[in-house]
């Protein structure tokens, strides 16, 4: 099998499946104790976590905590529900279901439009009673880069905070300001189930998730040393290898666009992460396509919301019609992808979509 969909998962990186294993440990083992206790097994996997947050904070602005979540969706609710309550979350039409959910179920919630190459223009005005906005960094569908700092600076004209999910851009390019940035391990070669919520010095969350008060004292839970561990060498990991596979992405991207000629891009091409290429053949039928491709892993769109049978709220948001987003396939390639991948990748969805206008 090809694997092609790294906006929806990453392969797990070997060192941070090695630094999973002792905390995984079972009877006779030292690794499984709880970190919250105060004997030696818990201060020991207590310094395995602080040693992950300082990994992870590395790839963060200077300043400010690291909060573990159980991922990115936890991330995200704890800093729109614990920001505050009442006025307005002012959110771009291409965010995440996390972001737009969580922002209409808690209060009211503005949406601010993306012009045709995915980019959320900072001229727009924001509602007087805005108290968050929410623009992502990179997009999970289209791959757009947005203009982070712009919006952070356009936030604190108004009075707001700014929360940036930044689960595409982590350990991929430079993480830049915001009051809150969330991201999920699983998206840089981490494991699931592990998260985090960066918090400017200085910013005061209300607890979302209660109990015995651990992160902080906003949310509460006893964390895994395993998940954590993996997550901080998949920050160090991510890192040390931060030019290197930026090179090795920007080699498949250019190489896949020769392969897909004739495809139409969504999205920019230049303000885009180039390990995501969302491409349309009008006319095509995914459905199909992937069926004679079942050796190809791709996506037809966010898997977040597969299977829901929705039109891309993403695509629809830059212009396109549900016949051409429903015409579309992302392909998502990183660290792990080989030249010859992508070539026999091209080789297949070419042919089968060939077979379907004979």
């Amino acid at each position: 099998m090809i694997y092609l969909d790294y906006q929806a998962t990453t392969p797990l990186a070997p060192e941070a499946r090695d630094a999973m294993l002792r905390w995984l440990d079972g009877p006779g083992g030292t690794g499984f104790g709880n970190p919250h206790s105060p004997h030696r097994m818990g201060r020991q996997a207590k310094a395995a976590i602080e040693l992950a947050r300082e990994q992870v904070a590395a790839l963060f602005p200077a300043g400010g905590k690291v909060v573990f979540t159980s991922g990115a969706t936890e991330a995200i609710n704890l800093a729109i529900r614990g920001s505050g309550k009442g006025g307005t979350v002012s959110v771009s039409a291409i965010e995440h279901a996390a972001v737009l959910d969580t922002a209409q179920d808690a209060g009211k919630r503005h949406v601010l439009n993306v012009a045709a190459d995915g980019q959320c223009n900072t001229k727009q005005d924001l509602p007087a009673d805005t108290r968050l906005v929410c623009v992502m960094q990179v997009n999970n569908e289209i791959g757009t880069i947005q203009p982070t700092l712009e919006w952070h600076r356009k936030a604190k004209a108004s009075n707001a905070l700014y929360l940036c999910d930044a689960v595409q851009a982590y350990g991929k390019i430079e993480v830049t300001g915001a009051d809150m940035i969330a991201i999920s391990a699983h998206k840089f070669h981490g494991p699931k189930g592990v998260g985090a919520l960066w918090v400017r010095e200085g910013l005061d969350l209300d607890e979302v998730q209660t109990g015995g008060g651990q992160e902080f004292g906003i949310r509460s839970g006893t964390l895994s040393p395993a998940l954590i561990a993996g997550m901080g060498a998949a920050a160090a990991e991510a890192k040390d290898r931060l030019e290197q596979d930026r090179d090795h992405v920007e080699t498949l991207w250019k190489r896949a666009l020769e392969l897909f000629e004739g495809w139409k891009l969504n999205g920019s091409a230049e303000a885009r992460w180039h390990g995501n290429l969302n491409i349309r053949r009008d006319g095509l039928d995914v459905n199909r396509l992937m069926s004679d491709c079942r050796e190809v892993m791709f996506s037809a769109g966010s898997a977040c919301a597969s299977g829901s049978g929705r039109t891309s709220h993403v695509l629809e948001a830059i212009g396109l019609s549900k016949a051409q987003a429903k015409s579309s396939i992302r392909l998502g390639f990183g660290r792990y992808t080989t030249m010859d991948e992508i070539e026999q990748a091209a080789k297949a969805i070419n042919s089968a979509a060939r077979e379907q206008e004979l």
